[in-house]
């Protein structure tokens, strides 16, 4: 059985989706670890209630990135991470810890990769005038929200949508997409072939809401 740490910031809701889904469809694994930079983040009571292992690694008690991540490496290899899942990990993670994780590493996006990578993912897709945005499952790698595309879903973006309405119908989307791929990637059932990941059994690795 496999072992799946998830980092988290604040409340956690695709944490919370990921731990539905692994209970409930018996996945050959199971969550060791919710480990957050921020003891006030609501995850962590989530997690705990469910009997799932917490642990904070602040990363304002460190004088620089490198040696956040040092720590917070050390306590994740604690858990023996099979796999690692970041859950609105408001941290930009230095090219070690990234190496050291490499391959066994996923996060979700808010926009159509390669698209709007970064912030205001949303506002900069109804400025762009695009018909479609979404969701993006990737590897992580030390390029920022450039990694291997696992899964997309999209949906369409509306006439008169707000940023809010717009990201709300995408976080929803990200509920049923991200478990998915975690799975898939705990199964394994992803090929990673010159940059480009399939699914082994041709499954479609895009899904469309509303």
């Amino acid at each position: 059985m496999k072992s799946i740490v998830i980092l988290i910031s604040g409340r956690g809701s695709n944490m919370e989706a990921i731990v539905h889904a692994c209970q409930q469809e018996g996945w050959p694994a199971r969550i060791a670890a919710v480990v957050s930079n921020k003891a006030s983040a609501e995850g962590l009571q989530f997690a705990a209630a469910r009997g799932i292992a917490t642990a904070v690694v602040d990363h304002k008690a460190f004088d620089s990135r490198e040696a956040f991540d040092a720590e917070l490496a050390r306590v994740l290899d604690g858990f023996a991470p099979d796999v690692v899942v970041l859950a609105g990990f408001m941290r930009i993670l230095t090219a070690g810890f990234v190496r050291h994780f490499e391959g066994r590493m996923l996060n979700v996006h808010p926009s159509l990769l390669p698209a709007f990578p970064g912030l205001h993912t949303h506002q900069r897709a109804i400025e762009a005038g695009c018909k479609l945005a979404g969701a993006t499952v990737h590897f992580v790698t030390p390029e920022l929200d450039h990694g291997p595309i696992v899964a997309q879903a999209a949906v369409p973006v509306l006439p008169g949508d707000t940023p809010q309405a717009l990201a709300e119908r995408v976080l929803a989307q990200e509920h049923r997409l991200y478990p998915q791929a975690v799975r898939w990637l705990v199964e394994d059932c992803l090929a990673l072939d010159a940059g480009v990941v399939q699914h082994r059994d041709g499954t479609p690795q895009v899904t469309w809401g509303g």
